[in-house]
């Protein structure tokens, strides 16, 4: 068997390349290491106190109405199914409140935190009790619930909440509309057009023109032509023949 010597030239360059291929594969996993942990500490972005009071105040307003339109429904529930409906949107707007983040402006926050945990909590409880179906651990639950609901909403109304320091309220049913938990449908409005009073006019008399008076033509003579000249000289000649006559009897006197 025949062995090969290395030459000791090739056997120094060797050495540093390998070294720099070591060096090469270990920094890389170090910076994508590093580069992973800093996004997992960013995290999202947390809301100012403003942006945290209106997505808060919306979910709190939506719980608020769907609460309000079970305890206001006249449908036949028996107690422990309608305390469970109630304890699952309390215990899901508290989740999603907390999911929410904390917000930028801590001032009373932490006795909010708190508030909602502790009503959290004792709806948790009622949940329980009710689906158990044990009416003795769900009437303690329940007069558990009844406080750490009221502290939640003042500790909602320091920090400056609206709808969250409010209690239960059933939507206001309007023509058009039907109330349903949580949610509401506008109605439309129909729009009433006032009567219009009818213009009296006044009859207007007819005015009886007078028939007029026919006045019968006047007749006309016919005209003579020349028999009238001849009456005339007729005329004539009779007073002549009296001037004779008298002048006949003066004569023989």
């Amino acid at each position: 068997m025949k062995f090969f010597r290395l030459n000791p030239r090739l056997a120094m360059l060797a050495i540093p390349l390998a070294a720099l291929v070591v060096a090469g594969c270990g920094g890389g996993g170090g910076d994508t290491s590093e580069a992973t942990q800093a996004k997992k500490q960013e995290g999202p972005a947390k809301l100012t106190k403003a942006e945290f009071i209106v997505r808060g105040d919306g979910i709190c307003g939506e719980v608020n109405s769907a609460v309000g339109s079970i305890e206001a429904s006249e449908a036949e529930v028996s107690s422990t199914e309608q305390a469970a409906q109630v304890a699952n949107l309390y215990t899901g707007m508290i989740e999603r409140l907390t999911k929410l983040g904390t917000p930028t402006e801590m001032n009373g926050y932490a006795e909010f935190s708190e508030a909602a945990e502790q009503l959290a909590k004792a709806e948790n409880e009622v949940k329980a009790a009710a689906e158990k179906e044990d009416l003795v651990a769900l009437e303690e639950a329940s007069n558990t619930a009844v406080p750490a609901l009221e502290s939640f909403q003042n500790a909602a109304a320091v920090y400056g909440f609206e709808e969250c320091s409010e209690g239960p309220q059933a939507p206001t049913a309007t023509p058009g509309t039907s109330a349903g938990a949580g949610t509401e449908e506008p109605g439309i409005e129909e729009e009433v057009v006032p009567e219009v009073e009818a213009e009296i006019v006044p009859e207007v008399e007819e005015e009886v023109i007078p028939e007029e008076e026919i006045v019968p033509e006047e007749e006309v003579a016919p005209e003579t032509g020349g028999a009238g000249g001849v009456g005339e000289g007729e005329g004539e000649v009779e007073g002549g023949g009296g001037e004779e006559s008298a002048g006949g009897g003066i004569g023989p006197g």
